[in-house]
């Protein structure tokens, strides 16, 4: 089995729901801006290897200005002259992105590499001898690669000795991070919320005591989301992560089914029964949260990273006087806390036996991965996108906003580079969004497996759908709260006894492969 970090084939309860606006927009967030290059370059031809480099990867999205595509804008042409390469991009339209993929799999034209976020189509495709071994290509064109990517990533996308997939590292370790208004804790003459307790007294102030001074009964103590999306903070100061696999007396449980999370959705109930808790939670998507929290009617919320630029900012801008701060994560009795992580690798280059160009794919992928490659596509063309004053780079969103199309070919093969990645959030603005990720960093409940989905988890693909369901009927009061140990056994006896089983024979090898130290 490809030892990949997977997105599990269950729906994350835990995570944030994000629209596609919002995935794209905190892509943009990571997508930088850098580079010694002029404008002179940016009317370069083509590389000049006669052999051309055709790579098929995702849009994320993203648009091209008037006159550009994927193949004639700055970046790439800058691309092409600094490799030599001819290169040949082509977008699949991201509704039905992974199905071309297999078109092309299976055509007599196969491209040179393919990008995919999936690692369970890179697990099948490898398993069936149609991907190509990479590490002596790696060893010959990519010294970048082999000293900007970790040893451990390598495993994770080898098989039997051989690296199937170029991966690409995610910068962001998790998401979530409580966020409250203190104005609203000045006025009521409240301390920032840290045990569990605390922060019920905190949200029921802000739900009972007119926080914001109006006289009227309008304000929500605490929002979440559809699905139970922005509740990570309240399972982890009970030591659990909602569909996550964590350790109890030396073996992997999922986190959903353990006694922990019945302790949270008693918590979460509680809020609710006493409306303290936004009582249409249930149905707020993105759009509905952001619009609250604009509107001034949230108190506190567990906020992605990015919400600082986001909804909060939009709040700060409609009402000057409202003061946000991070908070601390809810600790619960024993003096847990913290969050979800998010899966360390976001993207996976592979090559298909047969590619015509193997060798140009490593000296393309090497290139971004480098110093000149990840400044310059990450950051954008600097005294065009950005310049540095006083010692600060400061960001022309104008021109930022209008090259943004660089990322589709920078998170090709992401690196990590803390000092720069603080330096280009800085340049957004005062968000604390550098600040923001330190600290969610700092309280992760990692997912103790990162393996491709076992047998059972491929057969069985709606099982956490449908305990999510019903966690969602408890925390409203539709369901007793020891309905949930009835909800655990039935998902034991469907599924979740063979998928337990698997995963522990997942973590025993990996136990034995690191030779007992993990």
């Amino acid at each position: 089995m490809l030892r990949n970090h997977t997105k599990r084939m269950s729906t994350m309860i835990h995570k944030p729901a994000l629209s596609s606006t919002v995935v794209i927009s905190l892509m943009l967030l990571l997508t930088g801006c850098d580079s010694s290059m002029n404008a002179t370059l940016h009317g370069i031809n083509p590389g000049t290897d006669t052999k051309p480099v055709h790579i098929v990867i995702n849009s994320l999205g993203m648009k091209f200005p008037s006159g550009m595509d994927e193949n004639n804008n700055p970046y790439i042409q800058y691309t092409q002259k600094k490799t030599n390469l001819a290169i040949k991009v082509t977008l699949p339209p991201l509704e039905v992105y992974e199905e071309k993929l297999n078109v092309m799999m299976s055509s007599g034209n196969l491209p040179d590499m393919l990008h995919t976020f999936n690692p369970v189509w890179v697990d099948n495709y490898m398993k069936q001898g149609a991907l190509m071994p990479l590490e002596d290509l790696i060893e010959q064109y990519g010294p970048e690669l082999k000293k900007k990517i970790p040893k451990a990533l390598w495993d994770r996308v080898s098989y039997e000795g051989h690296i199937y997939a170029i991966p690409s590292i995610n910068e962001v370790k998790g998401i979530e991070i409580m966020y409250a208004r203190k104005d609203w804790l000045d006025r009521l003459g409240l301390k920032p919320p840290e045990t569990l307790e605390e922060y019920y007294e905190v949200i029921r102030a802000f739900t009972k005591d007119d926080p914001d001074g109006n006289g009227i009964d309008d304000t929500i103590g605490l929002i979440m989301m559809e699905s139970l999306f922005r509740s990570a903070p309240f399972f982890g100061a009970f030591g659990t992560q909602l569909d996550s696999w964590v350790l109890r007396d030396g073996k992997l449980v999922n986190g959903s089914v353990i006694p922990e999370t019945k302790k949270a959705l008693s918590y979460l109930n509680r809020l609710y029964k006493e409306k303290l808790l936004d009582q249409e939670f249930p149905m707020n998507r993105i759009n509905n949260l952001d619009e609250k929290i604009e509107n001034g009617t949230v108190g506190l919320f567990s906020a992605a990273w990015y919400d600082t630029r986001g909804p909060i900012a939009a709040n700060k801008r409609k009402d000057p006087k409202a003061e946000w701060i991070a908070l601390s994560y809810p600790t619960g009795p024993d003096g847990s806390k913290g969050v979800y992580d998010k899966n360390i690798i976001r993207g996976y280059n592979v090559i298909p036996v047969g590619a015509t160009n193997p060798e140009g794919v490593i000296r393309l992928l090497n290139f971004i991965a480098g110093d000149e490659g990840y400044k310059n596509l990450k950051f954008g063309f600097e005294n065009e996108i950005w310049t540095m004053q006083d010692g600060k780079m400061v960001t022309d969103f104008a021109e930022h906003d209008k090259h943004l199309y660089r990322g589709i070919y920078q998170s090709l093969v992401d690196v990590e580079d803390h000092e720069l990645f603080k330096q280009r959030l800085d340049s957004l603005g005062d968000f604390h969004l550098y600040d923001n990720l330190m600290m969610i960093e700092q309280n992760l409940i990692k997912n103790k497996f990162f393996g491709s989905p076992t047998p059972a988890m491929s057969r069985i693909k709606t099982i956490m759908d449908d305990l999510n369901d019903k966690f969602i009927r408890i925390v409203m009061g539709i369901e007793p709260l020891d309905s949930f140990d009835l909800f655990v056994k039935q998902w034991m006896d469907e599924g979740g006894k063979d998928i337990t089983t698997e995963v522990n024979m997942w973590y025993r090898d990996q136990d034995s492969t690191a030779g007992g130290a993990r």
